[in-house]
């Protein structure tokens, strides 16, 4: 086996999750259409639970796996590389196992004490099989990081998401006559079948690929097997820490949104369909632009870490600044076209244009979600990783107490849950904002970073306005975008928002957040 070099390995990995990407839009979208914003709805109150219980399952032991086998392979250990493979694939099916077992059992108590919708159930019930075929196909996975070998894991992953769209859409549709609760389940259950599909890949892969041991290899025994799972707890434990806190505030989200709507008044069905257009519609839009400040975000780190490296603080503020402000540049203008033009994206793509009010809400907070997540990134760099997890709790008291008392005021309801996401995003932000000032002494350039994008934007929102059409037209709206974003740019170009050195470190911060999102 041939190791990639991490330029060739970013590369691979960021092709496939740009591909997946892509593909989960399509599937977003073409779900909406078939099961509803009720289905949609049903989904989402489940899968958040689902993902809590994949970070459970794993605890956090492929990243271990993957550390502790490049440290083998480092010293050409071969066997002691597949020795720590054994020992945390041991664990995570015992593990998974276990827990999938515990789940069966208490099933009853879940459907009548935790889900919302008694309709989830049978969402969740297509579910609990994907808990171990992802635990055991992300041992796999990083095995083959910790060898430094990404092709593995992009190919399984692009093959998973094909296999997940059609097979999710496939069911979807020939459970619908059964009623929207199977059609979810159907989803659900394409969900599972991609995840199989996937890991029957790696698998494949794994007999196909995996380097061969001679009989003169090297092999040192990297512990006993007891010592070598107190490494990989030691590894694993804080990574699952972080994990399993981000993903229970998203599940309690899931429940406490429909309870309260229900409580506002809304039907058990009301609330589900509400629900859906939150999470499946409105939430879909606002982190669209979001993927590019992700990747920026990614991008920034090894930036930081190396700037840090060089104690170079002039090279360090550069970069932050660079980097705030590029994530100005995109979340201001996505917040006036999700502020102007809701209703007819929302008609356009999902067929429910009502959605489009839940989105002009969230719009308020695009600009700080987008900051914030590249504000992470900086962090991260400067290996302050658990300020943004520190930032992120503060932040979400705030928020489940928004979503507790506003989204049961009727008048309000599933607008005073976007309401309280956006108090969230907020509050993140400028928590992640003040720890970089601190930790940096970065000082904001209020003319360059807020004024002349802010005044560019406007401009932009005028001519929208303009040319905006009041049906969801999709030429007319397609042409007024057009028109709003070609007026954003002339005229952010024109402010001359950066010098020359600025501009140089603003293409090669963009080329390296092309080269993770692409």
């Amino acid at each position: 086996m041939v190791k990639q070099s991490l330029f060739a390995g970013t590369a691979v990995l960021a092709g496939a999750s740009f591909i997946n990407r892509i593909l989960g839009f399509l599937n977003q979208v073409l779900l909406i259409r078939l099961i509803s914003a009720e289905g949609i709805g049903l989904f989402s109150m489940v899968y958040p639970i689902y993902v809590l219980l994949l970070v459970i399952a794993s605890i956090g032991i492929p990243v271990a796996t993957s550390k502790l086998v490049a440290e083998e392979m480092a010293k050409s250990n071969i066997r002691g590389a597949y020795q720590v493979f054994k020992v945390s694939f041991s664990i995570i099916l015992v593990n998974s196992s276990v827990l999938t077992t515990l789940l069966v059992l208490v099933l009853p108590w879940l459907r009548t004490s935790v889900f919302p919708n008694p309709n989830v159930y049978y969402s969740f019930v297509a579910l609990i099989p994907g808990i171990i075929i992802v635990s055991l196909c992300s041992s796999f996975r990083g095995f083959f990081q910790g060898l430094q070998h990404m092709s593995p894991t992009a190919i399984s992953q692009t093959i998973e998401q094909v296999a997940r769209v059609v097979a999710g859409l496939s069911l979807a549709y020939l459970l619908l006559p059964r009623g929207i609760a199977f059609a979810t389940a159907g989803a659900s259950a394409g969900v599972v079948i991609g995840e199989f599909i996937g890991f029957l890949t790696m698998v494949g892969i794994f007999i196909r690929q995996r380097p061969a041991v001679s009989k003169g290899s090297n092999f040192i025994l990297p512990a006993s097997s007891i010592g070598l799972c107190k490494r990989i707890f030691k590894l694993s434990l804080p990574v699952t820490l972080t994990r399993v806190v981000s993903t229970a505030l998203l599940s309690v989200d899931a429940v406490l949104i429909p309870q309260r709507l229900a409580v506002a008044g809304q039907s058990l069905q009301e609330a589900t369909v509400t629900y859906g257009k939150l999470t499946g519609m409105a939430q879909t839009m606002l982190f669209t632009p979001g993927m590019i400040t992700i990747a920026l975000a990614t991008a920034l780190i090894p930036a930081i870490s190396d700037a840090q490296a060089q104690c170079n603080p002039r090279l360090l503020l550069g970069r932050v600044s660079t980097a705030i402000r590029v994530s100005v540049f995109i979340g201001l203008p996505s917040a006036v076209v999700f502020l102007l033009l809701p209703s007819q994206i929302c008609g356009l793509l999902f067929g429910y244009e009502d959605a489009g009010s839940i989105l002009a809400v969230l719009a308020v907070g695009g600009p700080f979600l987008y900051l914030s997540q590249t504000l992470t990134g900086v962090l991260q760099g400067l290996g302050r990783v658990m300020d943004p997890f520190k930032n992120l709790l503060i932040a979400s008291v705030f928020k489940i107490a928004g979503i507790y008392y506003f989204t049961a005021i009727p008048s309000i309801a599933i607008k005073g849950a976007a309401l309280a996401l956006v108090v969230h995003m907020v509050i993140m932000s400028l928590l992640n904002l003040r720890d970089v000032f601190r930790y940096t002494g970065f000082k904001y350039d209020i003319k360059n970073t807020v004024v002349k994008p802010l005044f560019s934007s406007l401009l932009m929102g005028f001519a929208i306005w303009v040319t905006a059409p009041p049906q969801p037209l999709p030429g007319a709206t397609l042409f007024s975008l057009l028109v709003g974003s070609l007026v954003y740019a002339v005229t952010l170009i024109l402010s001359k928002p950066f010098d020359q050195q600025e501009w140089n470190r603003f293409k090669l911060l963009l080329k390296h957040a092309i080269n993770k999102f692409t």
